[in-house]
């Protein structure tokens, strides 16, 4: 079992979510329980899922709740592509969000390898 605090894909993780947290203040309020819930939700999922799965007692398991995590990055993907369209979020702004999530994205790939293996 590891500290999930020493994992640089779980650094990253965590800032990303204080960044959307702090980005999706400004969506519409209409959107509260829509996009900007699901936003969040999802982005706080991966951090969340890479915690839980340092805390499993086998490799499996680790990996399993790190695909989870995969997964989760993939939904902010799309949201904040959404976002973007709806005009929620500008050029820069969407653009500096989904470079770090690919960042994460690729992360959690080369760790789930890593595990597996």
């Amino acid at each position: 079992m590891q500290n999930f605090r020493d994992l640089i894909v779980w650094q990253k993780a965590h800032q990303n979510v204080l960044s959307i947290y702090n980005y999706t203040k400004s969506f519409p309020k209409e959107e509260q329980y829509g996009i900007t819930s699901q936003l969040r939700r999802a982005a706080t999922s991966i951090p969340t899922n890479i915690a839980e799965g340092t805390g499993k007692l086998t490799k499996k398991d680790f990996a399993n709740y790190l695909q989870t995590a995969l997964g989760s990055s993939q939904e902010v993907e799309y949201l904040l592509l959404l976002s973007w369209e709806l005009n929620f979020l500008n050029d820069k702004t969407y653009q500096e969000l989904n470079n770090v999530n690919n960042e994460i994205k690729a992360m959690l790939i080369s760790l789930i390898k890593k595990v597996r293996s």
